[in-house]
């Protein structure tokens, strides 16, 4: 049964960086004020008596959760406690970089009931990596996903195709690493270039090209249909659709109300021309699919069949090809 995410997000909370990408205020909607006990406990709540027999997990996103003092960790996981206990949530999630952590952290989290980190790794080449004033290197993703690991927990790792001095090349190289590293699942949030940030100046002097929703789309088609073959599971392609994320607040980048949709259907449109052209000319063909595929395998106002139907498949397909 799948589980039900109570969300509580700490925008910039704990971060000793500012990357030149970042705005999570914007991105999340939220001020990033810490709740209080009564915060928590009452939205748990709340979201509890709505989410009928499946599971409750709670997850705190944004910010650096373990670069905030211990006793402020533990001020937000002590409420928690009771809750865990008595079965009324089953888990907690956190988000965090990848230089703050370590065994003694992952062994305390992991007695307070946090079960699954995510890490804010966004690429695993170190040109990239300082380009984007992240301040950390890819060894320390590396040691991250493996220290997570080691202490018995799920890692996730969050990738972000096109930063400054990326290369389709290298975001496929930094899924890979990332996947040999241990990590259980990824999330791909493609570049966006929000006003106000480092980046929005440098595009808007021309010291920056940002991927456009099509090279987004392809980009993300070769690295989801990589993670399929390694059977690591993409939970989530693009930012989240929300208010703050607007024509005004973003200036230009890969973003789409249903990125992760676009991409499943140019991948399930490869396939499919793969399958058309080992047919013989001329021959008819039905398409069959799971139900829960037929949105991702029409495509959007059904133009992945039309596109099939009418002959359009390209000649050449490169499925596992930056």
């Amino acid at each position: 049964m799948k589980k039900v995410t109570v969300p509580f997000f700490i925008s910039h909370q704990g971060c000793p960086h500012t990357c030149v990408f970042c705005d999570q205020r914007t991105i999340s909607g939220s001020t990033g004020e810490l709740p209080s006990t009564h915060d928590l406990l009452s939205k748990v709540d709340s979201w509890r008596r709505t989410a009928g027999e499946r599971p409750l997990e709670v997850a705190f996103f944004g910010g650096t959760f373990t670069a905030l003092p211990v006793a402020v960790q533990d001020k937000l996981l002590q409420p928690l406690q009771r809750l865990l206990a008595s079965g009324e949530i089953r888990s907690i999630r956190i988000s965090t970089r990848s230089d703050c952590i370590d065994d003694t952290t992952v062994t305390r989290l992991a007695g307070q009931g946090v079960t699954v980190i995510e890490l804010g790794v966004q690429s695993m080449d170190d040109g990239v990596l300082e380009r984007s004033g992240r301040g950390h290197t890819a060894a320390d993703s590396q040691a991250a996903i493996r220290c997570i690991r080691k202490g018995g927990l799920t890692v996730g790792a969050q990738l972000m195709p096109g930063l400054p001095g990326d290369t389709s090349a290298k975001s496929l190289h930094s899924l890979q690493r990332v996947i040999a590293a241990g990590a259980g699942f990824v999330r791909i949030y493609p570049v966006v270039v929000l006003r106000g940030t480092e980046l929005a100046r440098r595009f808007q002097a021309g010291e920056f090209s940002p991927l456009s929703l099509d090279e987004g789309v392809q980009l993300c088609k070769v690295l989801l249909h990589e993670s399929i073959k390694a059977a690591i599971p993409v939970i989530r392609i693009g930012l989240q659709a929300d208010d703050g994320l607007n024509a005004d607040t973003v200036l230009a980048g890969c973003r789409h109300p249903a990125l992760g949709q676009l991409v499943r259907s140019e991948l399930y449109f490869d396939l499919l021309c793969k399958l058309v052209l080992e047919l013989p000319d001329g021959q008819t063909f039905s398409i069959r699919c799971h139900p829960s595929r037929v949105s991702d395998v029409a495509g959007p106002g059904r133009t992945s069949l039309a596109r099939v139907g009418g002959g359009c498949c390209p000649p050449e397909l490169f499925l596992n090809r930056p």
